[in-house]
């Protein structure tokens, strides 16, 4: 499995960007997709992700309301959009994949360090 993403850049306080993530080698009807995000000098947060399970889709408060993900219709390309953006959100997005075996209950799609396939990370920088 392979992810590429993509959509980063420089915006103004108040913008939006659309993020993706390109994966290949696997299907979304497999595997859960999550995006994360490291601001500098700092850890991975997790932000959102999409399970193969059910297709629910999960927000972290610090995005809730400013972002929505979604996926293609081949079901090849997750995206992240985000409104309303806030220096605050200035980090490198990163998208991750796992297919999720012998994982149980829904903690574990939070977590950075359950997920094996990881993307090459985006930067999205916002200036106030």
């Amino acid at each position: 499995v392979q992810l590429q993403a993509s959509g980063g850049g420089l915006v103004q306080a108040g913008g939006s960007l659309r993020l993706s993530c390109a994966v290949k080698g696997g299907s979304l009807d497999d595997l859960s997709v999550a995006w994360f995000r490291q601001p500098p000098d700092l850890g991975r947060y997790w932000i959102s992700n999409i399970r193969s399970s059910d297709g629910r889709i999960d927000y972290a408060d610090s995005i809730k309301g400013r972002a929505t993900m979604s996926t293609n219709a081949a079901r090849t390309t997750v995206f992240l959009e985000m409104r309303d953006l806030k220096p605050g959100d200035t980090a490198v997005y990163y998208c991750a994949a796992d297919f999720g075996t012998a994982k149980y209950g829904t903690a574990w799609y939070s977590r950075a360090g359950e997920y094996l396939y990881w993307g090459q990370g985006t930067q999205v920088t916002v200036s106030s």
